[in-house]
């Protein structure tokens, strides 16, 4: 999302061509995109759009990916019906249109979508990935829910606010060293922080050359002098999940 202290545009990248291999559901008062494994998992995974919306094919591509890598994998519409914003829009508006979307007050969402994975998906153990927005959202929900297992927080940054950084379980940021939405020296404070006060185990990651969305919005064929670091960066969302799921 953008630089809450010096707001500028996301770019969309490129949007995938993909129909998607899972279902969507209604989950209480919202909808959402699930996507089960072949082989039965009482491990899930919430996956936290961006403000591009729940039903942008790139991160429905993710999504299923995780199903691919054994989780019950679930992308609601944490933004609850209302218009994601589109690359049409006025820039200038992004933050009057946050607004009514923070990513900080998804609570009621976020306990009906546990609810569901546990009674309709048994699920025993659960995390979270989010993209842009969702990385805040993810950032956020790892200091709320006890109950999330492990987090990774791609592309989503909270400014410095006291009471942000004792995480509840391992989280993973990833940031891209030539993201003009995020500069290096707010990634460079979240560290510091997260070294002082957090006490589980995290990781910030900064991938070298890489922009604003390159691990869900570029495609590997179009951009093949990312490609090493968007496989990368899917490779440690990956492996970070396996290990602490």
């Amino acid at each position: 999302m953008a630089n809450e202290a010096r707001p500028c545009p996301c770019d969309i990248g490129d949007k995938f061509d993909y129909g998607g291999l899972g279902e969507e559901v209604q989950v209480e008062h919202i909808k959402a995109y699930l996507t089960k494994p072949s082989a039965e998992t009482d491990k899930a995974v919430i996956v936290v759009q961006d403000i591009f919306g729940w039903e942008l094919p790139n991160t429905r591509y993710i999504t299923d990916m995780l199903a691919n890598n054994g989780y019950t994998a679930i992308c609601p519409d944490f933004f609850v019906g209302k218009e994601p914003w589109s690359p049409a829009n006025d820039w200038a508006m992004l933050q009057e249109w946050l607004k009514t979307r923070s990513p900080r007050e998804v609570s009621r969402e976020v306990d009906a979508v546990l609810k569901y994975l546990k009674e309709r998906c048994n699920a025993k153990r659960t995390a979270v990935v989010g993209f842009c927005w969702g990385g805040v959202a993810t950032h956020h929900m790892m200091l709320q829910y006890p109950e999330l297992k492990a987090g990774v927080s791609v592309y989503g940054i909270i400014r410095d606010d006291d009471g942000r950084y004792d995480l509840n379980h391992p989280t993973l940021f990833i940031f891209g060293e030539k993201d003009t939405v995020i500069p290096l020296d707010q990634v460079s404070l979240l560290q510091e922080n997260l070294t002082k006060h957090c006490k589980v185990d995290f990781k910030v990651k900064i991938y070298p050359g890489q922009t604003h969305g390159f691990v869900h919005r570029k495609k590997e064929d179009i951009n093949p002098e990312d490609k090493l670091y968007i496989e990368e960066g899917r490779r440690d969302m990956i492996n970070w999940l396996n290990k602490y799921m």
